[in-house]
């Protein structure tokens, strides 16, 4: 199928530019009318003109999605239509991608589809979740309900991303000034240092040599030093993005000390709280936790997931899979036994939840306190090479000038 870009005014008469894809410039047409748009110019795109179509925001982000559910929900309750809410909300929102999708659902809500059918055509912009909760919602005659709890996740979800975030940005911020440095006083200042004491005709330590060769050859051979980098970059992440490759990687997580008890608390938290979720709104056990098992972020956590819905279908509770998977922590699996045991899985699932959020926050704190250590003592020592390299020559001269 061809791109086609076009310029259209929506519902609101509302002049929007995005781009359709169709097996011809009049299907392209019928399907823009189809969606409620008023075609003012379509026509095909370039590869350049669709490279540039960029979406403003990008994909819509677990906030975007928290702002959606609340801001519906709200509408709902005041009495306005599922249809004039998707209306109203496809005209207040930011971000191009959720915009376009929303007033896509609308349309096929004003045809009679349910909304979770609806939202299932947009499966990049709509998680699966969602989707889930809102049939069941539907379903059970609760939408509001369902989507409000779908509000509380999303804000959860992007609290705990946005503090593993924040742990990651001084590391990576640290070593990418680093690494600059390191290469500027390479090609800059060993060089001019060096050159200096060879023309007084002092013997350069071997420090300074070993230095100075590494200045040399990143000089002389940056030409291969830079495509080799960019190479062994490139690898990784192919290699990351194949099976065998994210369970390496995974598996390291849980293997380094500072990464397994982040892993393994926020793994319990989106675990927690999205099981609880989803059995609040009806959706059956083996059903929740296949849901639960697509989201998860590591994949061991996922099989660990898998394996437990297959034991769930023969007989077997909850807590014995989660336990013998040997991934989550004794308090998860014995708060669940409990909650087996008394028919609260629901509500003991939701303590969990919060439970590891702050749990969590605690994580984050205590990987950057012992991170900071860490990341400060391999820049003292990168820094004690390089001045040692250039105090050397000096004291060496120094020493031979007092022996003369």
């Amino acid at each position: 199928m061809a791109s086609y870009g076009y310029e259209a005014l929506n519902g609101a008469n509302k002049q929007v530019k995005g781009s359709v894809e169709a097996d011809n410039i009049e299907i392209a047409r019928q399907e823009l009318k189809k969606q409620g748009y008023q075609v003012i110019s379509i026509k095909p795109q370039s590869m350049l003109s669709k490279d540039i179509n960029i979406k403003v925001g990008g994909w819509p982000t677990p906030r975007d999605m928290s702002v959606f559910c609340r801001q519906f929900v709200s509408m709902t309750r005041a009495g306005v239509t599922i249809s004039e809410a998707l209306k109203m909300l496809s005209e207040q929102t930011e971000n191009d991608r959720l915009r376009e999708a929303t007033e896509g659902v609308r349309v096929n809500v004003e045809k009679g589809e349910t909304l979770a059918h609806s939202l299932s055509a947009y499966p990049k912009i709509f998680p699966s979740l969602l989707i889930n909760m809102v049939e069941a919602g539907e379903a059970s005659g609760s939408l509001d309900v369902a989507l409000e709890r779908m509000s509380t996740h999303f804000e959860s979800s992007a609290k705990t991303a946005s503090l593993v975030k924040k742990a990651m940005i001084y590391p990576i911020a640290v070593c990418v000034v680093a690494l600059a440095v390191v290469v500027v006083m390479l090609v800059v200042v060993i060089p001019n240092y060096a050159s200096m004491f060879e023309e007084l005709g002092t013997d350069l330590p071997a420090l300074t040599k070993m230095v100075k060769a590494a200045s040399d050859f990143l000089i002389q051979k940056w030409f291969i030093v830079v495509p080799l980098v960019i190479a062994i970059v490139v690898a990784v992440k192919m290699f990351a993005s194949t099976d065998t490759g994210i369970h390496f990687f995974h598996k390291l997580k849980l293997t380094i000390p500072m990464f397994k008890v982040l892993e393994m608390k926020t793994a319990s938290s989106q675990m927690a709280r999205t099981l609880s979720t989803l059995m609040a709104a009806g959706v059956p056990l083996v059903e929740a936790v296949d849901i639960v098992s697509n989201i998860m972020g590591n994949v061991y956590y996922k099989e660990a997931l898998v394996d437990a819905k297959n034991e769930i279908i023969i007989g077997q509770p909850l807590s014995r899979p989660i336990e013998q998977s040997g991934l989550f922590p004794p308090m998860v699996y014995h708060m669940i036994r409990i909650g087996e045991e008394t028919g609260n899985t629901e509500e003991m699932l939701s303590k969990l939840a919060d439970y590891y959020d702050e749990e969590v926050e605690a994580a984050v704190a205590a990987f950057m306190a012992a991170l900071e250590p860490v990341i400060i003592i391999v820049l003292a020592g990168i820094v004690l090479v390089l001045v040692g390299a250039c105090l050397l020559p000096m004291l060496t001269m120094y020493e031979t000038l007092n022996n003369m």
